[in-house]
């Protein structure tokens, strides 16, 4: 089954190709459209097609700048241009971003499925080059499980480490990548709802990860975030964490905690604790303890008793100038001006 996109200015040639599509009669799984390249960016990051269809001439986006940016994704996406005759040599351009399939207006039933055809039996050669059997997939999932289900946070990594081995030999493009370990994902999760004791689901969304590093850390957060909701269901602890990291921030904001030691506070993995963190402050863990700090930092400098340079070090910074120029960024001016406009002399 394929994942086509299709991108044209014109509704009407949008209409008209997603008909030449459906009368190819040949396996496909989602059909989707695009006014322009931009647009098409949105709907690649969502789901990302095996095949698109391009018109180079487009508002916002053209044909040439979105297949440069599909190039740069590092994806296994075929990208066929559709051009008219007077486009023909500027579509040439394209050789560059790996297009190998043109295609001149107007379009044929025949022609687009000739295309079609060609695309897809491309994409079976290279996919049948490299692959993961479905039984290792099986087995990493089955390990997994047990490490999980037995709190074994040494075992949980070693499976990790010896699936992100074996993808680094594979050279898999990024599309596999984000396929295979959605896979492994599902195949954890079933088998922990299998057991029928407790319900275990993560949110695990990859599709807009940019890069394998971020997929990786996205990965890998979420399969010890299976270990540790499974730690607390058991040990009945209903504090939310992130309100628990919280209120350790906020009372060691005159120190330099890093998130590993938060995390060890509340017992959560590092990794795990920092999507979390995240996910639900919308800020990461520096983000939101710098904004603390600055927070506390206006409401003292309010209060004339206060030096400016002892108030540096009572939200945690050691060095007075790194202070000021961080609450610049932050608040827009100095901390002797922010007094000022309070009325307070510096």
């Amino acid at each position: 089954m394929y994942r086509i996109l299709i991108v044209d200015d014109e509704p009407m040639i949008r209409k008209g190709l997603q008909k030449l599509v459906e009368q190819s009669e040949l396996p496909i799984e989602s059909l989707r459209t695009a006014e322009n390249g931009v647009v098409a960016l949105q709907r690649i990051k969502e789901e990302r097609p095996d095949f698109v269809f391009t018109d180079i001439r487009m508002p916002k986006m053209d044909g040439l700048e979105l297949c440069q940016h599909v190039a740069e994704m590092d994806a296994d996406i075929q990208v066929v241009v559709i051009s008219g005759y007077g486009d023909f040599e500027y579509a040439q351009k394209c050789v560059s971003y790996g297009v190998k399939e043109y295609l001149l207006k107007p379009v044929s039933v025949k022609g687009f499925k000739g295309v079609l055809e060609k695309l897809i039996r491309t994409k079976s050669k290279v996919s049948s080059e490299s692959f993961i059997a479905v039984t290792l997939l099986e087995q990493w999932a089955s390990r997994m499980e047990q490490a999980v289900w037995m709190l074994q946070d040494a075992e949980l990594d070693l499976v990790l480490d010896e699936i992100q081995e074996e993808l680094k030999t594979k050279h898999f493009k990024l599309n596999r990548v984000v396929d295979m370990l959605a896979e492994i994902n599902t195949l954890l999760e079933q088998r922990l709802n299998a057991r029928d004791v407790y319900v275990m689901q993560r949110d695990f969304d990859l599709a807009g990860a940019e890069n394998e590093e971020a997929v990786w850390a996205c990965f890998t957060a979420a399969i010890h975030g299976y270990l540790e909701e499974l730690k607390a269901k058991r040990k009945g602890k209903l504090k939310d964490p992130v309100e628990e990291a919280k209120l350790y921030i906020e009372s060691h904001l005159a120190e330099e905690v890093s998130l590993e030691e938060v995390a060890d506070h509340i017992g959560l993995n590092p990794s795990y604790f920092s999507q979390l963190f995240k996910q639900s402050t919308q800020e990461t863990f520096v983000q939101y303890r710098t904004r603390r700090r600055m927070e506390k930092a206006k409401k003292l400098l309010q209060q004339p008793q206060w030096r400016i340079t002892d108030i540096s070090g009572e939200v945690g910074y050691a060095d007075h100038p790194h202070f000021t120029k961080t609450f610049k960024k932050y608040e827009g001016c100095l901390p002797s001006e922010y007094r000022q406009q309070m009325g307070i002399r510096a």
